[in-house]
């Protein structure tokens, strides 16, 4: 079988699953604990598909800003055969596309993708997928992130929706003061939790392990793989966990206290509704909701410590060895970050780069320009990239690594993502190709077809390979396995061996380790302070 045809054929299963409401599609039906749903088998007879399964009471009125409640059971055969809605949001990002029937506060729902013909008996390992998009924008419903390739390996993928800025991650006194936790904010992880324990309760019944369950996410998805191994309250509901260029550890900081979060929300509140009471704001239409807080700079609504969800901050949570002991896989992508980071406006030239070092760092600008080398004009933009990216994401992911590493007793892996996009046929003459953020999910799905690029074989071998690498993780805890390269532990013992995900994939030492030491002693200078 060639590599090109092999594309088509996950082409077909993706438009095979897209099209699931076409009436010829053979129906399958599963019982869950709240009732009997519907969902279909696709065209090609490989995958059962699932989707929009409500795993939560809908959030509204007086349950806005409230933990999830239990979905009410229902009596019949509920249709489970479109997604559900997609959590309420702005505009936010160009390369989100979604499949599903627009916004709406009324989102908790999940969806299940089934290999129809297992290659092996007994139950299945289950990869739990958690979107990205800053908190703020997102849903399970985007192509890149269909199941139905990625299931075809073996395991069982489950994707789920959970509640989005102002509705998922508004932290304010009152809101703490009714909660029988005196907490408030973090619903939006509570929404993640809730989806873990529909998981853990039901499916056994398509056929999955609860006692195998892998947490996998992107960006925000992957900073909340990272809160979910921190909070007690999802102990136990998984047994690995994958993340994609992102954690809780920005540089420099830490996470915001509730205290922080209770006065950004106040003043939210009072800025743009005035004396409003709670029962005031919960009868709101959503629509005004959002677009009064997408007219304000901050709050930026995200995880907060909030004594609760997060007992205390995820870097000391995991310092002290309270996060749960499970196996991790993380790293992220190699163009990351803009230059612009540093050099603003300013032309790429050494000068400038050391110009722009000593503006940030002062005295310890020599230090940076070590770690950071550029030896001509040629390489500041990459070595300015680089430290964007490291900003960004890479130390953060860096860190989380480290730290679970050392109090664990787990095994970490560590990769980065290599494989540059193609251009696009628009494309500037000249324009670089790059491996940027979020470039890597329709790799590890396997949908490079939902992405109208011109894709050679080459893509889709790596696609193949980390996707292999991803299952493998999820079935044995070691993303290693026959045919593929040795990916070793990231540990002192293999000299920090990052996986290059790449046409000629390897493992080698991590050669900037540099960089992340120093923005551990360093943080991200004087001017990100300010």
């Amino acid at each position: 079988m060639t590599l090109l045809f092999r594309l088509g054929c996950v082409l077909a299963a993706i438009v095979a699953t897209a099209t699931a409401s076409v009436p010829n599609l053979r129906r399958v039906q599963q019982r869950t604990s709240a009732g009997i749903i519907e969902g279909v088998v696709s065209a090609d007879g490989n995958v059962r598909v699932f989707k929009g399964i409500p795993f939560a009471a809908p959030p509204v009125g007086p349950l806005r800003w409230r933990e999830p409640q239990p979905v009410a059971p229902w009596t019949g055969v509920r249709q489970a055969t479109e997604f559900g809605p997609r959590p309420m949001q702005a505009r936010e990002y160009s390369d989100m596309v979604f499949r599903d029937a627009g916004p709406s506060e009324d989102c908790l729902y999940l969806n299940v993708w089934v290999p129809a013909r297992p290659q092996t008996s007994g139950k299945l390992p289950v990869m739990v997928w958690i979107f990205g998009g800053g908190f703020k924008a997102g849903s399970a419903s985007e192509p890149r992130q269909d199941g139905s390739a990625l299931c075809q390996l073996g395991v069982i993928v489950v994707s789920l929706n959970y509640r989005l800025g102002v509705f998922g991650f508004l932290a304010h006194p009152e809101l703490s003061a009714e909660s029988a936790h005196h907490a408030s904010g973090n619903y939006g992880l509570m929404d993640q939790v809730a989806a873990l324990k529909w998981v853990h309760e039901n499916i056994a019944g398509f056929g999955g392990d609860p006692e195998n369950v892998t947490i996998f996410g992107e960006s925000a998805g992957s900073t909340s793989v990272c809160c979910l191994i921190a909070t007690p309250l999802a102990r136990g509901l998984f047994q690995k966990a994958i993340g994609e260029s992102g954690a809780a550890f920005p540089v420099g900081h830490g996470m915001p206290t509730l205290a922080d979060a209770q006065a950004e929300g106040t003043n939210f509140i009072q800025t743009r509704f005035g004396g409003a009471t709670l029962e005031d704001l919960r009868q709101v239409p959503a629509e005004k909701l959002l677009a009064e807080s997408v007219r304000m700079p901050r709050p930026e609504f995200k995880p907060v410590v909030d004594g609760y969800v997060l007992p205390q901050d995820c870097a000391e949570l995991y310092q002290r060895g309270r996060q749960a002991h499970v196996p991790l896989l993380a790293g992220s992508n190699r163009d990351e970050g803009r230059s612009t980071t540093l050099l603003g406006s300013r032309a790429p030239t050494v000068e400038n780069f050391a110009a722009a070092a000593r503006e940030r760092y002062g005295v310890h600008a020599s230090e940076f320009l070590r770690v950071y080398t550029a030896a001509d004009d040629a390489a500041v933009e990459r070595a300015a990239a680089d430290f964007g990216g490291d900003l960004f994401t890479g130390f953060a992911t860096w860190r989380w690594l480290e730290l679970h590493g050392e109090t664990s007793g787990q095994p970490v892996y560590r990769y980065e993502f290599d494989q540059p996009l193609p251009l696009a046929a628009d494309a500037p003459a000249g324009a670089p190709r790059r491996a940027p953020h979020a470039a890597d999910i329709e790799f590890v799905f396997r949908t490079l077809p939902s992405r109208h690029l011109p894709w050679q074989p080459e893509d889709l071998a790596v696609s193949d390979l980390m996707a292999r690498f991803w299952t493998n993780f999820a079935r044995t805890g070691s993303p290693s396995g026959p045919g593929l390269p040795a990916w070793p532990p990231y540990d002192r013992a293999s000299d920090w061996a990052v996986m290059h995900v790449q046409t000629k994939a390897r493992s080698a030492p991590d050669a900037h380790r540099a960089r992340d030491l120093f923005l551990q002693q360093y943080g991200a200078g004087e001017t990100a302070a300010r």
